[in-house]
C-alpha cells in the first residue's frame, strides 16, 4: 500500500502495470479474449483465417516463414517475461522502479533465467511428444488385438492425465521460481540452481510452514483473481459497447452522405487500425487493473524468503531505510 498509494506516482503505476502485462498470470489473457469475443460485430474473423491458413498451407516457404515468425514471438515475450520478472523484483524490493537502468543492468539475470526456462519447457514438452509417441503403438495394438474399448480408453485417459500433470507440476515450480528464486538470484547473484538448493534448504527445515505459504498462494492469488475480473468485466463491456456503438456511428454516417462501407485496402486498413486501437485500449485497462494484485504476489513471495534469508533481508531493510530517509 505504502509502495503503491503512498505517495501515489502516475508514472510508476504506468510502468509498473507495462511490466505487469508482460508477466500475465493468467486473468488478464482470459479477460483479454473474454473482451474481444463481446464484440459482437459483423467481422468475419474465422473466414480470414481459414483463407489465410489455406493460402499458407499452399505454400511451403510461406508456412515456413510463418512458423518461423511465431517461434519467434513466442521467444521474445518469454525473454520479456524473464527480465521484467527482476525488473519487478527490484521495483518491490526499492519501492521504486526505472525502467531504462533496471532493464540495462537485469539482462544478464533475466537471460540467465530464459535459458533455464527454456530448457525447462523444452524438456517437457519433450517428454511429453516421447510419451504420445511411445504410446501411440501400444494403444494401436491393444485396439487391433480386439481388446475392450474401456481398456484402451483407460490408457488414453492415463496418457492424457499424466500429461496434464506434468503441466501442472511445471507451471507450480515457474510460479515458486518466480516468487522464490528469482529474489534470491537477484540478491545474491547466483545461478538458478543455486537459488533453487536454498528454497529448498527452506522447505526441509519447515516443510508446515513452506506448505502453508503455497496453499495461502494459491488462495490469494485466486482470490485477487477473481476480483481483478469483477473489475474488469463491467470495464471490458463498456469498450465493446462502445466500439460498437462507434462503428455503428460511422456507418450511419457514411449513410447519410450517400455511401456503403465496403471491404477494399482502404477500409481494411481503416479496420485494422481501429482494431489496434482497441487493443492498445484494453493491453492499458488490462495492465492498470491487474497490476496491483501482481505486485502484492511479488511482494509477498519476496518477503516470505527474505525473513528466511540473511542476505535478500538486509537488503530489503536497507531498501526501506532509504525510502523512509527520503
Amino acid at each position: 500500500m505504502r509502495f503503491l498509494f503512498q505517495p501515489f506516482n502516475r508514472r510508476h503505476w504506468v510502468k509498473l502495470s507495462v511490466v505487469c502485462l508482460f508477466l500475465g498470470g493468467g486473468t488478464s489473457t482470459a479477460a483479454f479474449q473474454w473482451g474481444f469475443g463481446t464484440l459482437p460485430a459483423d467481422i468475419p474473423l474465422s473466414e480470414i483465417f481459414l483463407r489465410l491458413r489455406l493460402i499458407i498451407t499452399q505454400q511451403i516457404s510461406l508456412l515456413i516463414m510463418a512458423v518461423t515468425l511465431s517461434l519467434a514471438f513466442v521467444l521474445a515475450l518469454l525473454y520479456l517475461r524473464c527480465v521484467l520478472r527482476f525488473v519487478l523484483v527490484e521495483a518491490v524490493i526499492k519501492r521504486e522502479i526505472a525502467m531504462r537502468s533496471a532493464w540495462e543492468n537485469l539482462q544478464p539475470l533475466g537471460r540467465t533465467y530464459f535459458f533455464w526456462l527454456l530448457g525447462a519447457l523444452g524438456t517437457v514438452l519433450v517428454m511429453a511428444a516421447g510419451a504420445i509417441v511411445v504410446s501411440s503403438p501400444f494403444l494401436r495394438s491393444v485396439h487391433a488385438a480386439g481388446r475392450p474399448d474401456w481398456l484402451s480408453s483407460l490408457l488414453l485417459v492415463a496418457t492424457l492425465t499424466a500429461v496434464v500433470l506434468a503441466g501442472l507440476l511445471v507451471a507450480v515450480v515457474i510460479t515458486l521460481t518466480d516468487d522464490l528464486v528469482v529474489p534470491l538470484i537477484y540478491a545474491e547473484r547466483i545461478s538458478l540452481p543455486a537459488a533453487w538448493g536454498k528454497v529448498w534448504q527452506v522447505a526441509r527445515r519447515d516443510p508446515g510452514m513452506f506448505l502453508f505459504y503455497v496453499a495461502l498462494r494459491i488462495a490469494v492469488s485466486i482470490y485477487i483473481g477473481l476480483a481483478v475480473l469483477f473489475f474488469l468485466l463491467p470495464i471490458l463491456l463498456g469498450l465493446s459497447s462502445g466500439a460498437l456503438v462507434a462503428a455503428a456511428l460511422v456507418l450511419l454516417a457514411l449513410r447519410l452522405v450517400g455511401l456503403a462501407w465496403t471491404w477494399n485496402p482502404v477500409t481494411i486498413l481503416l479496420g485494422t487500425v481501429g482494431l489496434l486501437l482497441l487493443s492498445v485500449l484494453l493491453f492499458a485497462v488490462l495492465g492498470v487493473v491487474g497490476m496491483p494484485g501482481q505486485v502484492y504476489l511479488q511482494n509477498y513471495g519476496v518477503r516470505f524468503i527474505a525473513s528466511r534469508t540473511p542476505t535478500l533481508e538486509a537488503l530489503c531493510r536497507a531498501s526501506a531505510a532509504t525510502g523512509r530517509s527520503r
